[in-house]
């Protein structure tokens, strides 16, 4: 298995044109994709793989699915899967993706759960059962996220020994975020394991498409319509799994952006209010206050 890490170079349109003459990465590969970048597109299919951005936003469309990537957490996307990335932001967006080379999880799962003297009897070589992680938005963590961020910050000085083993420990480390993530479908009462499982991952579906489409009008119809589902059953669905409907979300996400705004933007505070996704100025000022103790104007005010 080869180890690489690619970066870009200023004026190229693709990273993948940067790698210093040794040709595109192939599914045999782990490697690295360090970019930063004002406007970006991409489409194909992968391989299974970790994006984290900072400074900005990536934009993913996952089938009918919607993921907004910033500094607040990761993606995950498995292999095979068709997507596209777009960046388009005044600011340039730093992006650290970790790709993992075919049958590499499976590698990992198996050194970790099989018994020693199996893996000294097979060589290693037993084939393990594929693994399809959730695909959806990770909050940073402690388990992975230490060691994604380590590993963005020492990578361009380390060896490629080091490097290997780097992202043999993060591998380990999403295949515990796996599993600890696998329970959450319990949640979910009177069905199968695999129905919940599906339904788990639809509902995911929904509340990445709300998370990353917070500013627009959005209506509970076209929530569950992303998630291939009828509104009453994803209402019922998203509370068990998150403990607050797709309005309550919404409203709290909204709320989240609009504090980040007044903090570090010097917008008047309806400009603000429109731009999170409220109609209302009135009602954007009510809830602010509700679930921070004071007024948009208050809290900008103390910011200063």
């Amino acid at each position: 298995m080869c180890f690489r890490v690619i970066k870009s170079v200023p004026g190229h349109a693709s990273a993948l044109e940067a790698t210093h003459g040794k040709g595109p990465p192939k599914a045999t590969d782990c490697w690295i994709l360090h970019e930063r970048a004002r406007e970006y597109y991409w489409q194909g299919a992968g391989q299974l793989s970790i994006k984290a951005f900072f400074g900005g936003r990536a934009h993913y469309r996952v089938g009918c699915g919607h993921h907004a990537v910033d500094d607040r957490g990761y993606l995950v996307l498995n292999e095979g899967q068709t997507y596209s990335i777009n960046i388009e932001s005044p600011q340039p967006v730093e992006s650290f993706c970790l790709f993992f080379a075919q049958g590499f999880a499976e590698e990992v799962e198996q050194s970790l759960s099989v018994k020693t003297q199996r893996l000294l009897d097979e060589g290693g070589t037993g084939r393990a059962a594929p693994i399809r992680f959730f695909e959806k938005n990770y909050a940073h963590d402690r388990v992975l996220s230490p060691a994604l961020l380590r590993l963005r910050k020492a990578y361009a000085n380390a060896e490629r020994g080091e490097l290997l083993e780097a992202v043999y420990g993060i591998m380990e480390r999403l295949l515990k975020v796996h599993e600890i993530t696998s329970r959450e479908p319990e949640r979910l009462e009177n069905v199968r394991r695999s129905t919940r499982e599906e339904l788990y991952r639809r509902v995911w579906r929904a509340r990445d498409y709300a998370n990353a489409s917070f500013s627009e009008p959005l209506t509970l119809g076209a929530i569950a319509q992303v998630a291939c589902m009828s509104p009453n059953h994803l209402l019922r669905t998203f509370r068990q799994v998150f403990g607050e409907t797709p309005h309550q979300f919404l409203t709290a996400r909204r709320l989240e952006e609009a504090r980040r705004l007044l903090a570090d933007r010097e917008l008047p505070v309806t400009e603000i209010c429109l731009a999170v996704g409220f109609e209302s100025l009135g009602s954007f000022s009510t809830l602010f206050r509700k679930r921070f103790g004071v007024s948009p104007t208050e809290y900008r005010r103390a910011k200063k």
